[in-house]
């Protein structure tokens, strides 16, 4: 493989979108790449550099908001996101990969169209909801690196407050991770391949997410927020046409 061609540098700026995506809002890094990522190179190859790059970019967005973690508050989805997370890896083994596709298009479509809706119910027991919310967030991030979307539905129907909301969500995303990436190892899904793209596209992450960082703290909740589920709105519809 070479660096820089075309394909390369689709994959850098597709990271670079992803990448300020989540380091404004928290979430949205692999909703973005993956679809997109997925028209270029196998997602048994885009996934696991996903959880790599998701490991970097949410030390960095942690460091950033450390001040307005709460661990107490999401033990219970991080265990569960971890029981979930072996049974994603193994339908990223066996599933083909056109069905991966249009399952990652469908849940993409599902969280943009609730959250641009503003559609809320009514949870009174957090804890008890964090057991399924954080089981099916850890398939869904083991199979398809998109563990975000359970968490962030149910975290904005519980209006959480926008730091909190950022800060548990990118605690719970790097203790995921941490685990995560060493299942990915003993499963054989982080090769030299793997690494390789790692390496080319990195330069992406770094400047997304430092931009993105920057624009959590200045711009307006409400208007990133509608932008961000539009853009991730067409991600969603695209990899279920590619999926076709």
């Amino acid at each position: 493989m070479e660096a820089m061609t075309p394909e390369i540098l689709f994959g850098i700026l597709v990271i670079f979108m992803a990448a300020m995506t989540q380091g404004a809002t928290s979430f949205g890094f692999s909703l973005i790449a993956v679809p997109l990522l997925g028209i270029m190179f196998p997602l048994q190859v885009v996934v696991p550099v996903l959880m790599i790059y998701s490991l970097i970019l949410n030390s960095l967005i942690l460091y950033n908001i450390r001040e307005h973690v709460q661990l107490k508050k999401i033990i219970i989805l991080v265990v569960f996101g971890m029981i979930g997370t072996p049974f994603g890896v193994y339908l990223l083994k066996v599933l083909e990969e056109n069905t991966l596709k249009l399952f990652v298009g469908i849940i993409i479509v599902i969280v943009a169209a609730v959250n641009l809706s503003g559609v809320h119910f009514k949870i009174k027991n957090d804890r008890a909801a964090f057991i399924p919310v954080g089981f099916a967030s850890g398939l869904l991030n083991g199979s398809v690196s998109l563990g975000g979307p359970p968490i962030v539905l149910f975290l904005n129907n519980q209006k959480v407050e926008k730091q909190i909301f950022r800060g548990n969500l990118t605690l719970y995303f790097w203790m995921i991770n941490l685990f995560s990436i060493p299942t990915y190892f003993f499963s054989g899904l982080i090769t030299t391949e793997v690494i390789s793209y790692s390496v080319y596209l990195f330069p992406g992450l770094i400047l997304g997410t430092l931009i993105g960082i920057h624009m959590g703290n200045q711009v307006e909740e409400q208007l990133f927020k509608k932008i961000s589920m539009s853009l991730i709105m067409g991600m969603g519809i695209l990899s279920i046409l590619s999926g076709i």
